[in-house]
């Protein structure tokens, strides 16, 4: 007698979820059995029914003979690169067999400046929510992971029910974490409990989106969504969580572009476009800024004063002075030309200190990068944005500080930058944002230029002791 299929459960991991699915789409076409199946994409019947039971790595080109013999718009070629592409860069997990839990943060450290961890520690993880990817969602031919697991932040056993329609309820609960975290998020950072609550609270968004809305009220829900994303994907993208953040910012460009909400889609390619720059891909940071900045007859001047400093801060990185210089005067023009009064609610941050500092980091990467350029327009900018910046912005405070003496130290006065360092410490105490922490690290690298300096050592005592607490 043949033995019933194994019921699959597609929630126990990413290799599960994707084994189920083929068994799914195999089934909706037609092929009831394995064998036929197999035949078809020429691969052992073996090869199919370990992938589809999640316990065998399917391979990349599997994946692409899988959308083309189902036709299912690329879903398994996207899918492969969620479940299985990470591989090679899992490092000691990537021996594992498919199935078998992973480091849960992908080796990125989730600590905090001060306290819950230590950001220098690349290997290490003191969060017990394991960020697997569960479930995956088409939205406009974008494929959507979302960490089911970590809706056990929300309810203790099980992930929360969904609705069985959209309502104006869950448009608001949507509005109300977008603004809770982002209010957390700028006043202590991305990380711990903050992070936790970001990647739960972007899961749920995701999970909704396959819930049927009213079409009164789907530009509504599709804005709540893109918010959510763009706040959630910043606490993400504060603590090196590069891949949940990029995912989290490409769902907010793509409600946004869906609901035709510009000014969301505007934030969106912004954020995309710092990501990348940070991460050192200045090319792609350019590329989300030119497409933010697409139809910029639709944008206020914050916004799109916004993109142009996107846009300076990857020409900085490229050390191409002119065309920082060009983009910081674009920026400038059109900063000049602000109303506040017209501008989206969310781009209220956007103000004086912000657009200095933004600038200004465009300027020390020139500064730093190239002897010859004047560091004194940059100095000049940190400089207002580290007095300009008001309560509830105390991590763009404290790293405007940071760079600040940073730059300083490197092109000025080292005493005066021991002076600025331990300024930018004390603003910093109890954040918990690694991106922070990489500025002070950065500090320490130019305050051991002058290692006879008494006050260089206490510095970077005092360094040490932050980042490693």
């Amino acid at each position: 007698m043949p033995q019933p299929e194994k019921i699959l459960n597609p929630g126990s991991s990413p290799e599960a979820w994707f084994g189920h699915e083929i068994r799914h789409r195999r089934k909706e076409a037609g092929y009831q059995k394995a064998g036929p199946f197999a035949a078809d994409l020429q691969v052992s019947v073996d090869v199919i029914l370990k992938v589809e039971r999640g316990i065998y790595r399917c391979p990349k080109d599997l994946a692409r003979r899988l959308d083309e013999l189902l036709e299912t718009g690329g879903l398994f070629t996207r899918a492969w690169a969620m479940a299985f592409g990470d591989a090679d860069k899992r490092g000691p997990d990537a021996d594992k067999p498919a199935g078998q839990p992973a480091d849960p943060t992908g080796g990125q450290a989730v600590g905090s400046i001060l306290g819950g961890g230590s950001p220098s520690a690349a290997t290490r993880s003191s969060d017990p929510v394991p960020v697997d990817r569960r479930t995956l969602l088409a939205l406009g031919g974008l494929a959507i992971a979302a960490p089911l697991d970590l809706a056990r932040l929300l309810t203790p056993n099980t992930p929360p029910p969904l609705p069985v329609r959209i309502t104006p309820t869950e448009i608001r609960r949507l509005q109300d974490i977008a603004h809770g975290l982002h209010s957390w998020d700028n006043r202590h950072g991305g990380g711990g409990l903050i992070r936790q609550l970001s990647a739960a609270s972007i899961q749920w968004a995701i999970r909704l989106l396959s819930v049927d809305c009213p079409p009164q009220l789907r530009s509504d829900f599709l804005a709540a969504v893109a918010r959510l994303g763009l706040v959630a994907g910043a606490s993400q993208f504060d603590v090196h969580q590069h891949e949940e953040a990029r995912l989290a910012f490409k769902v907010a460009v793509e409600c946004a572009e869906e609901g035709k909400h510009w000014h969301l889609r505007a934030k969106g390619y912004s954020f995309l476009a710092r990501q990348a720059a940070w991460t050192g891909d200045a090319d792609d940071a350019l590329t989300h800024a030119e497409k933010g900045l697409v139809r910029a007859d639709r944008l206020t001047a914050t916004e799109r004063a916004m993109l142009h400093t996107a846009r300076a801060r990857a020409f900085g990185k490229l050390r191409d002075v002119q065309e920082t210089l060009a983009a910081i005067g674009a920026a400038d023009d059109a900063f000049a030309q602000r109303r506040p009064e017209v501008d989206p609610p969310w781009m209220a941050y956007y103000d004086e200190a912000q657009h200095n500092g933004d600038t200004a980091h465009a300027l020390f990467d020139l500064a730093v990068g190239i002897d010859t350029h004047d560091p004194a327009e940059a100095v000049t900018r940190f400089q207002r944005a580290v007095h300009g910046h008001g309560p509830g912005f105390e991590r763009s405070r404290a790293m405007s500080c940071t760079k600040l003496a940073s730059l300083v130290m490197y092109r000025g006065d080292p005493t005066e930058a021991v002076a600025l360092g331990n300024t930018a410490l004390d603003l910093g105490a109890g954040l918990t944002s690694l991106r922070a922490a990489d500025d002070l690290r950065e500090l320490d690298g130019f305050a051991g230029r002058h290692p006879r300096l008494p006050g260089t050592v206490i510095l970077r005592e005092r360094i040490a002791a932050t980042v490693q607490a």
